[in-house]
């Protein structure tokens, strides 16, 4: 018991509660965007792996690590365009479109991945991105990779724009009342354009990081449900950037301590361990979820003109 209570005040569970989030908050962050337009993303599990193979691949073909995430954004913002032609254009069931696009990005994925790497007994690696080595912050509680951070204060500037710009007003005004917003003047079909391109942008993002910071190669199925998981966190965090991530660092800490865990209890049964961060990270989400409002016109097709 005291090795279980050691372990909570060990810088190495610290910096992995950050690295585990990281992903988290991307994902997070572009759901955020999408669902304050009005719009759910439920094509947010095959665009992080989309993300993840496109950083990862242009990595291994040479290109530099930023270069990669900007082409892994582009991808992830493809397939958010792809998504609003048939929910925002074609009006279409989201819930639909959203899986749709899942299904499709991740089958494409395998397919891209089997043809560019044929009959490889393993995935290459590539050089990923190594923990920041600066004066202010040598600590080793701080140890993180420049994208943790970026995601850090990525989560600032999307909470300081949704809650103090005239830009920030439009995307939640369309998200609450659309009919409203265009009568106002706001080109309601453009900002849900642009919050789906965006927002998928950063779910490409979080699928980027877990192939070329968290690890350094790709795996089909190395995304395992991250983008269900961010889902729910929007929830969790009343569609509230801060509170949100606040969940996100709660879920990675649950996860970090039972990985430790299974390690000082030997005689447990791993598969608790597993299911531990889950059925935690459930208990405190519940009591959050069930005082949440969300945007309410959300999965809401908008049709000019229609009241």
């Amino acid at each position: 018991m005291n090795d279980a209570l050691q372990t909570l005040l060990t810088a190495t569970l610290w910096a992995a509660v950050l690295r585990i989030a990281t992903p988290l908050i991307f994902a997070m962050l572009g759901e955020l965007i999408c669902e304050r337009a009005g719009i759910v993303n439920l094509g947010i599990e095959g665009i992080m792996t989309v993300g993840a193979l496109t950083a990862w691949f242009c990595v291994h073909a040479g290109f530099g690590l930023w270069t990669a995430w900007l082409i892994a954004a582009f991808a992830g913002a493809c397939f958010g365009f792809f998504h609003g032609i048939f929910s925002i254009s074609m009006a279409q069931s989201q819930h639909v479109t959203g899986l749709g696009v899942t299904l499709l990005a991740t089958g494409l994925s395998s397919f891209v991945y089997r043809i560019a790497v044929p009959g490889t007994a393993s995935p290459p690696t590539i050089v990923a991105f190594a923990p920041l080595n600066l004066p202010w912050l040598d600590s080793p509680f701080l140890a993180a990779t420049a994208p943790s951070y970026l995601a850090i204060g990525l989560v600032l500037l999307v909470a300081y724009v949704l809650r103090f710009t005239p830009l920030g007003l439009a995307i939640r005004l369309v998200g609450e009342h659309p009919q409203g917003a265009a009568a106002q003047g706001i080109d309601v079909i453009a900002i849900r354009y642009g919050c789906l391109t965006v927002g998928s942008a950063l779910m490409a993002l979080g699928g980027a990081f877990l192939s070329t910071a968290a690890f350094n190669s790709f795996v089909i199925n190395m995304v395992q449900g991250r983008g269900w998981m961010a889902l729910a966190l929007v929830v969790f965090g009343a569609w509230r950037p801060g509170t949100a991530l606040l969940g996100a660092l709660l879920y990675a800490w649950f996860d970090a301590y039972q990985l430790r865990l299974q390690t000082l209890l030997p005689g447990v049964p791993y598969q608790l361990f597993l299911m531990l961060p889950y059925l935690l990270a459930i208990a405190a989400m519940v009591p959050m979820a069930r005082r949440a409002i969300g945007p309410h016109a959300l999965m809401t097709p908008f049709i000019k003109g229609e009241r």
